[in-house]
């Protein structure tokens, strides 16, 4: 999209008025009076067309660049991003796969993955477990860690060579940065940070969901006139499939040729961050807080039980909001998507932002004072009570039990 100034411009200035960023200035017209003076837009336009309603004598038009749709007919299959840190597949890859299973079916396509690294016949092996066909491999000691532009180098050169119809991704950290980058690459579009993936009956196309306006509302994105349909999709979404060893599939080794100047940063060391508790996502317990801790010191005894369980902190958006805890631990719509084996959710009231990101965990317990609070409607067992009077007692039980 571009903006267009065309010579109907009388240099009245409303434009450089209405402008919100600034982009709009006036300039002496080429070979004319310097009395003629017109508009011209810098660096700073964003197109947003504020100053195409401002022009009384309609000078000023955003004009849309035609894209060509892509022939979809040429692409197939559903691919999943295998991603590994340090050799050790992400969870999320085998997730992915399970839902890519349903995708494939309801599409009548092949179900495949890929990866990048090096030596990497386990995790291929692991992918036809979980449910993969196929698999397209690119090993080369330079793929041994994430890196942004060999990455996105090889998934364009795949792209383009075997044209897949559906990519999936972890909305990871990696895979937020990976992501959109082949998709520019092979200009088309991205939905990222996915809580749901399904079928539209009416086009066929992949309906992606996702919370949007602060988690206010989910929108349902399509990507009917280009391909591949990406996507990035929140870890602990969906469950991982059954395993099955004895699944087998194809095997397909590319290779992407690497040079020193396609390499524009290199990994020197990878620091490895210490903290009281496990990852929140991979973690079996969860020990979650709200605000009917009291106070951010209160904390201090979801940390202890957590320790004592092996688990991981957790807490509502409003104690993010308050400071309390830092974004990284918040659960939610707007914050992880968690699916542990026990769920501890303590003066948390429930609102339906943070259910959407905890309600698959296998068991969940509740503990609120107010007997009615929305979170006792997905829990297994629910106290009603004081949490702070509660999780003394708890911790202390569980010292009991599992010292034993």
């Amino acid at each position: 999209m571009s903006l267009i100034i065309s010579d109907k411009c009388i240099g009245c200035g409303k434009c450089l008025k209405t402008c919100p960023f600034g982009a709009l200035e006036m300039k002496d017209a080429a070979g004319v009076n310097k009395l003629n003076r017109i508009a011209y837009a810098n660096d700073s336009c964003t197109l947003c067309g504020a100053c195409v309603e401002s022009c009384p004598v309609n000078a000023i038009e955003l004009q849309r660049e035609t894209s060509v749709k892509t022939d979809s007919a040429q692409y197939k299959d559903v691919w999943v991003w295998i991603e590994h840190e340090e050799g050790k597949p992400r969870n999320v890859s085998w997730e992915l796969l399970g839902q890519g299973r349903v995708l494939a079916n309801e599409t009548k396509q092949e179900l495949c993955a890929f990866v990048f690294g090096d030596k990497c016949d386990s995790m291929v092996k692991e992918a036809f477990a979980y449910g993969a066909d196929k698999v397209y491999v690119v090993e080369n000691r330079a793929f041994v860690n994430y890196n942004t532009d060999l990455y996105t180098k090889a998934l364009t050169h795949l792209v383009k060579e075997y044209k897949p119809s559906i990519i999936l991704l972890g909305a990871t950290n990696n895979g937020r940065d990976f992501g959109p980058r082949v998709a520019g690459r092979v200009g088309t579009g991205l939905t990222a940070d996915c809580t749901n993936l399904g079928i539209d009956e009416q086009t066929g196309n992949v309906a992606w969901t996702r919370p949007a306006f602060g988690g206010n509302i989910m929108a349902v994105i399509l990507c009917p006139n280009h391909r591949p349909q990406m996507g990035t999709v929140r870890p602990n979404t969906f469950k991982k499939p059954t395993r099955d060893e004895a699944k087998t599939g194809i095997e397909i080794k590319v290779d992407v040729p690497v040079s020193p100047e396609d390499i524009r940063t290199k990994i020197l060391e990878i620091a490895k961050v210490t903290t009281s508790t496990v990852n929140l996502e991979e973690a079996n317990v969860i020990c979650s807080g709200g605000r009917g801790l009291g106070k951010p010191e209160n904390f201090k005894l979801l940390e202890e039980l957590a320790q004592v369980l092996g688990g991981a902190v957790g807490g509502s958006r409003a104690v993010v909001d308050a400071g309390w805890i830092p974004a990284q631990e918040q659960v939610g719509q707007t914050g992880k998507t968690v699916a542990p084996t026990i769920y501890f959710a303590f003066g948390i009231s429930g609102a339906i932002q943070h259910l959407a990101g905890m309600q698959t965990s296998d068991i969940i317990i509740a503990v609120n004072k107010d007997p009615n609070a929305p979170i006792f409607n997905v829990a297994d067992y629910g106290i009603v009570g004081d949490a702070l009077k509660v999780l003394p007692i708890m911790i202390e039980e569980f010292k009991k039990v599992l010292n034993k």
